[in-house]
């Protein structure tokens, strides 16, 4: 049987364990999701970035050729 001291020791102990545990977890968890995000959104802006340069210079290019052939 438990006494009132350990009933009161297990219940604070819980709630400090729970409330660690959760500020612990938030803290990782939103480390770790900027670290993802903002991963991919390099990568997105890079491929964004190297499609859209490509598509400009091509369209320069062809109309600077087609310029000097008039």
């Amino acid at each position: 049987m438990n006494t009132v001291k350990e009933q009161v020791w297990n219940q604070v102990w819980n709630q400090a364990r729970n409330q660690v545990w959760i500020q612990v977890w938030d803290q990782v968890w939103f480390q770790v999701w900027n670290q993802a995000r903002n991963q991919v959104a390099e990568q997105v802006y890079n491929q964004v970035w190297i499609q859209v340069r490509d598509q400009v210079y091509n369209q320069v290019q062809d109309q600077l050729e087609n310029d000097m052939k008039r």
